[in-house]
């Protein structure tokens, strides 16, 4: 049983923000700001992409709800919400969890993405790759 099943079965204790039926919201233990919430479908799925449209739609209107109340309750300057698909991407625990992160101006956390160029034609031939798998 991973992790996150464990504290879905309460034999790891949490600081819980949020719970229904089917969705779990708790306080991350090694947060990148004070604040820093996870939110996890209670039925065990390895990755957000291992979901059904239903499930992703559902995890994210409780996401949608939590991620409000975070930027509200803390007065926050903004939000990171972060999911992560597989360990290339980052992601350390095997079961869905969308990270929600206050931001604070000046707060020091660093996030920036690096910007790559397409070679002439290589976009469409990308966009074309992606549509094929849909």
């Amino acid at each position: 049983m991973c992790v996150f099943c464990k504290i879905v079965s309460g034999e790891i204790p949490s600081t819980k923000v949020y719970e229904d039926d089917k969705f779990l919201a708790f306080m991350d233990i090694g947060p990148v700001n004070k604040g820093h919430v996870l939110v996890i479908p209670k039925k065990h799925a390895e990755t957000f992409i291992d979901l059904t449209e239903e499930e992703a739609g559902e995890l994210f209107k409780v996401v949608n709800k939590v991620a409000k109340a975070v930027k509200r309750g803390l007065n926050a300057d903004g939000l990171n919400i972060i999911n992560n698909v597989g360990a290339v991407s980052g992601q350390e625990v095997f079961h869905v969890h969308v990270h929600i992160i206050p931001r604070f101006e000046n707060d020091g956390m660093k996030f920036g993405w690096r910007k790559l160029e397409y070679k002439e034609g290589e976009i469409k031939e990308y966009a074309e790759r992606i549509k094929s798998a849909l």
